[in-house]
This record gives structure tokens, C-alpha cells and sequence, in this order.
């Protein structure tokens, strides 16, 4: 089964060409990936285009297409989706949806439980708990670091993250990678930085492509409101 995986919930845009078999993980036959948090619009489908070309493909050849669906800001997100839905729509092809922290996990290896997480801006963090094979039982959720720490101690200790993994600043980011000192608010060992991979969305929804199963709607995963809000009705500013 050929695919095409997309994921514009993070800093990292994904583009990537992948062949998935009957038993064995996804195999990257191209991979395009790029970090621009602002610029999902101009960079994706070039890159889709030359994943393709590096994979000796083209887009009419592949099965289906695997799209994250966040959780992530508004508009890096639909980028990743819009552009999942007019290709599959014009090739004529299934859109599989699935989580973007799925699939973050399903690239990690961990002695035990673990916590996925993203940056969701206003100082808070997009997560989901998943168990040691990257199977998800809590979340995705979207939270502040202390609201977090007593979210995860009300968990059950048998999956409880024992834990961190996850991408907060692209790399190079002036500001720092922030996962560090999340870890340390958090009180768990830092497994590392993981963004969204292509093998990794296609290894999440691989149970779904295997058996053939119609793909779920595509319906992103905000989590939150947007700060744009109607416009209330204007004050009066003469006297009745």
C-alpha cells in the first residue's frame, strides 16, 4: 500500500511518501520535512511534490493519504487538512485521519508509560498519556504545566507517564527547547524531542489501512475556542 502522510499540526511541516505491507512497520520511501511555524501554506504542497519525485512517484499512484488532525493551532492545522482533503478528493482517494500526538507516540521507545506533549502557546501544552507500545489511555488534553502534574497524579498508577517526549520549539529556536524544563515541572525523566513523522502517522492508523476500514470524517482536534470572536454590538456613546 502506497501513502501519502501529512501533518501540519506542529512546527514541523511532514510530507513524506510511505509503503506499507501487510506485517512489518511503515517503510519512508521519501521524506520532505521542513520546520516553519508560519509557513505551512507556501511550503507543503512543494514539498509533498518533491517527496513524490524523490520517491519516483506520482500522486495518481498511492492508495490512500494519512493526515494529522492535531491537536494544534488553528491555522497551522488546517493547512495539513485542507490540503489532505483537496488531494484526496481529486485523486479519488481515502483521507485517513489521525491524532498528530499518535503519531509522535508511535515512534517512541519507552521502558514504561509515557507523556506525549506539543506546544499549544499561551504557555500551555497540548498531551496525551500513552502505555510503553504507544497506545493512547489519557487525552490528547490541552493544559498549563501545573494543571498538568495534578492531572497526571490523579491517573491511574498502572499507566501513569513515567516519562516525557515531545517538541515545544523547532530546533534552533532562539528561545530555547523548552522540553527540559517542562520535564522538571512535571517531575519526569526526558526521553527526548519527537516531532509527527511520516512512518509514525502511518504506523498509527495502520491497524485501519490493514483491514481496509472506511476512514473516519476528518474533523480536527482544536481542543480550545478561537481567539477571533464576533463583534459585540457597538456602545452608545450620545445620551439617550
Amino acid at each position: 500500500m502506497l501513502l501519502l502522510a501529512i501533518d501540519t499540526a506542529t512546527p514541523a511541516i511532514v510530507s513524506g511518501v510511505v509503503e506499507l505491507e501487510d506485517a512489518g512497520p511503515p517503510r519512508v520511501l521519501a521524506d520532505e520535512p521542513v520546520f516553519a511555524a508560519r509557513s505551512h501554506a507556501e511550503l507543503l504542497t512543494p514539498r509533498l511534490r518533491a517527496a513524490a519525485t524523490a520517491a519516483g512517484v506520482e500522486f495518481g499512484e498511492v492508495d490512500a493519504l494519512v493526515c494529522g488532525v492535531g491537536p494544534g493551532p488553528f491555522t497551522g492545522l488546517r493547512v495539513g487538512m485542507v490540503t489532505a482533503a483537496a488531494l484526496g478528493h481529486a485523486l479519488g482517494r481515502p483521507v485517513h485521519p489521525v491524532g498528530t500526538l499518535d503519531g509522535v507516540a508511535a515512534g517512541v521507545v519507552s521502558p514504561g508509560p509515557f507523556l506525549v506533549v506539543s506546544d499549544a502557546r499561551r504557555r500551555e501544552v497540548y498531551w496525551s498519556a500513552h502505555t510503553s507500545d504507544g497506545a493512547r489511555v489519557e487525552g490528547p488534553g490541552v493544559a498549563r504545566p501545573d494543571e498538568l502534574r495534578e492531572q497526571l497524579a490523579a491517573m491511574p498508577s498502572a499507566t501513569r507517564p513515567t516519562h516525557l517526549v515531545g517538541n515545544l520549539r523547532p530546533p534552533g529556536d532562539a528561545r530555547g527547547e523548552g522540553m527540559a524544563e517542562l520535564a522538571d515541572q512535571l517531575g519526569l525523566p526526558l526521553l527526548g524531542t519527537a516531532f509527527p513523522t511520516p512512518d509514525g502517522l502511518v504506523a498509527a492508523a495502520s491497524a485501519e489501512l490493514r483491514a481496509g476500514r472506511p476512514p473516519a470524517p476528518l474533523v480536527p482536534r482544536y481542543l480550545r475556542q478561537p481567539d477571533a470572536a464576533e463583534p459585540r454590538s457597538p456602545k452608545r456613546v450620545s445620551t439617550p
